[in-house]
């Protein structure tokens, strides 16, 4: 919140960018569904990269929407295959308790309200152990493995406050869908500037050691 008050109005127009491509690709015919499991992780990770903009006492810029793109192909790797692990278990939490398949029937009407909070309920807690990938990939230059070891061990350390952390997102995120995605536009990047601000209070990495995008 300390970095989302200072430009709220810029954060919540990346966080419409961020919104708007996530619909864009899900709405798509075919590929769209599977392209925005592989884009839009990286086009979220530009509200990060915002975040430490911030944090230096730089101006917010809405290019960095698009300033993941310029990481190292193995930083790349590492948010996308995060993020793949992540919806694998939403997926197959869909399959399994209602029988929907979310890659091919995003609209399937088995999907009820409360099948649908089980998946994000399942997700959220999926994500919690690779909550660090980004930001270990995008700043610290720590690889692939490097980036998903790093997390872990700051999720092992940290499993009680991150477990708070994720049951806040899952009221945030439950609180955007009930305003039709537009409480999403909010969401996106104060979970953004969160995941950032608690990488630096667990790690402590050096200011002038960090990537600049």
């Amino acid at each position: 919140m300390r970095l989302f008050k200072r430009t709220p109005w810029r954060w919540c127009t990346l966080g419409a960018i961020t919104l708007a491509a996530k619909l864009a690709f899900e709405l798509m015919p075919g590929i769209g569904r599977a392209a925005a499991e592989v884009i839009v992780p990286v086009i979220e990770c530009g509200l990060i990269i915002g975040a430490a903009q911030l944090e230096r006492g730089a101006k917010l810029e809405l290019s960095c929407v698009a300033a993941a793109f310029r990481a190292p192909a193995a930083a790349l790797a590492a948010i996308v295959v995060s993020s793949l692990l992540v919806s694998a278990v939403e997926f197959g939490f869909a399959y399994a308790l209602g029988g929907v398949n979310l890659l091919a029937e995003p609209d399937d009407p088995r999907m009820t309200a409360g099948l649908a909070l089980a998946v994000i309920g399942a997700g959220m807690l999926a994500s919690l152990p690779f909550v660090f990938v980004p930001p270990a990939a995008l700043f610290q230059r720590a690889g692939f493995l490097g980036s998903f070891a790093a997390s872990l061990r700051g999720f092992a350390l940290n499993v009680t406050p991150l477990l708070l952390f994720g049951l806040i997102s899952l009221a945030l995120a439950v609180v955007g869908l009930l305003t039709f995605w537009i409480g999403l536009i909010a969401v996106f990047p104060l979970l953004a500037a969160a995941n950032y601000a608690a990488w630096k209070d667990i790690y402590s990495p050096p200011v002038e050691s960090l990537r600049s995008y």
